[in-house]
């Protein structure tokens, strides 16, 4: 009976080896667990049976950046909004659409503003952007910068009678002409300006009793039409001429036409 005992424990102990065997084989096969691991494996008290290493967290997907709404098709976007919220408005003028209406109006003048508010903040903080430091707009700012203009102008005019003269076509029977004619001989006598006056009718001036009648003037000096008063500047260096304007002009803006005509490239004075 013994005998029996003994060959049914034996039996049992090498039916339990491959087992014992392959768990310890399973577990050498398994990476070393680290100090990390340990810590996390006390902290949890897992017991002899469970593996001590720290679950690894599944990488999240990564979604694919949206491409970025073009700025232009945002702003067409909202004027195309706002034009159908208006003629909604009109259309079918009920309270809910006119509120509608009103409401993105709102956003978008509040939009504007803030654009404005920080269009000026730009130009105040770099003087590249500032146009008003060329053409200023401020009451104390605008009164110096006409005065230094002013005196320019009047620099330029004292040396013209130098190289330029003034052919100036009136007629008789002519408004206007009986206006302008005393500014143009004003504005020559102070700068000692020559003016020859052409009669478009032959009629006579009284401030230039001096006149001639024209025979085809006016088509040499490059001059259009019939319209009366007309000026030309004639420059004697290059003998070209320059025309100036037609009608009632002050002598102030007289003086600056031909101040920039004479002495100011186009584009260097805007």
């Amino acid at each position: 009976m013994t005998h029996l005992y003994r060959m049914a424990a034996l039996a049992l102990g090498l039916t339990a080896l491959p087992v014992t065997s392959a768990y310890s084989q399973e577990r050498q096969d398994t990476p070393s667990t680290t100090a990390a691991d340990a810590i996390y494996c006390e902290q949890r008290r897992l017991g002899y049976w469970f593996y001590c290493a720290k679950p690894v967290p599944q990488e999240e997907p990564q979604q694919e950046k949206a491409e970025p709404v073009p700025a232009t098709q945002e702003l067409d976007a909202i004027t195309s909004e706002l034009r159908e919220l208006k003629a909604r408005a009109i259309l079918y003028p009920t309270e809910a659409n006119v509120a509608a209406y009103i409401r993105f109006q709102r956003a978008q003048l509040d939009r504007a503003s803030l654009f404005s508010d920080v269009w000026q903040r730009a130009i105040w903080q770099d003087p590249e952007l500032d146009y008003t430091l060329e053409r200023p707009v401020g009451a104390v700012a605008k009164k110096q910068w006409q005065d230094a203009r002013s005196a320019e102008r009047d620099h330029v005019m004292a040396r013209l009678s130098q190289r330029y003269g003034l052919f100036y076509f009136f007629s008789s029977t002519c408004g206007p002409c009986e206006v302008m004619s005393p500014i143009i001989k004003g504005v020559a006598d102070r700068w000692r300006i020559t003016v020859r006056a052409i009669s478009t009718d032959g009629g006579p001036s009284r401030h230039f009793p001096d006149y001639r009648v024209e025979t085809n003037q006016r088509a040499r000096l490059g001059l259009e039409g019939k319209a009366t008063p007309a000026l030309v500047l004639w420059d004697s260096a290059t003998k070209r001429p320059i025309p100036i304007g037609y009608g009632v002009l002050s002598a102030d803006e007289l003086q600056d036409r031909i101040y920039l005509l004479t002495s100011k490239e186009a584009g260097h004075d805007y």
